[in-house]
C-alpha cells in the first residue's frame, strides 16, 4: 500500500509540475512584449479620444486594457526583483570589500576630531561638541536692539 501510495503522490506532483509550467508561460513569458502591445492599444484609445468621442464600450475596453496593465506591471516588477534577489544570492556582492573600504575612509575623512577656537586646539568628543554648540549658540543667539517705538514719531 506505501509503495502505491507514493507513486500516486508522484504522479499528482509531476501533473502540478505540467500545469505550473503551461501558467507560468501563459503569465509571465514575453511580459514585457504583452506590456508594450497593451500600451499601445491604450495610446490608440488616447488618440481616438482626443479627436472623437469615445463610445461607452470603448471607455469600458480602455478601463480593462488599464487595469491589464497595472497587473502585468505590478508582476513584471515582482519577478523582476526575485530574479534580482536570487542572482545577488548566487553571485553574492563582489565589491562589498571596496565598498566598505570606500565607505570607512569616507567616514574617517568626514570626522571632526579637533577644531581651533580661537587659537588653541579643542580634541575629544565632548570638548568638539561643546566647542561647536557654544559657536553656533552665540552666532543665533537673540539680539537685543533698540526699535522705533509710536512714541517717538
Amino acid at each position: 500500500m506505501d509503495g502505491w501510495g507514493g507513486y500516486v503522490l508522484k504522479e499528482k506532483l509531476k501533473l502540478i509540475k505540467v500545469a505550473l509550467k503551461e501558467w507560468h508561460q501563459h503569465h509571465s513569458q514575453n511580459l514585457s512584449a504583452k506590456i508594450v502591445t497593451l500600451k499601445d492599444k491604450i495610446t490608440d484609445f488616447d488618440l481616438k479620444g482626443e479627436s472623437l468621442t469615445l463610445l461607452d464600450g470603448e471607455v469600458e475596453e480602455l478601463h480593462e486594457l488599464t487595469e491589464e496593465l497595472f497587473s502585468m506591471s505590478m508582476v513584471h516588477n515582482s519577478i523582476c526583483w526575485q530574479q534580482s534577489r536570487a542572482q545577488w544570492l548566487r553571485e553574492g556582492d563582489a565589491n562589498s570589500k571596496k565598498f566598505h573600504g570606500i565607505m570607512t575612509g569616507r567616514r574617517r575623512g568626514n570626522a571632526v576630531s579637533s577644531v581651533v577656537v580661537n587659537g588653541v586646539s579643542v580634541e575629544g568628543v565632548d570638548n568638539v561638541r561643546n566647542a561647536v554648540f557654544s559657536h553656533f549658540s552665540s552666532h543665533f543667539k537673540a539680539q537685543r536692539v533698540g526699535r522705533p517705538s509710536m512714541e517717538a514719531l
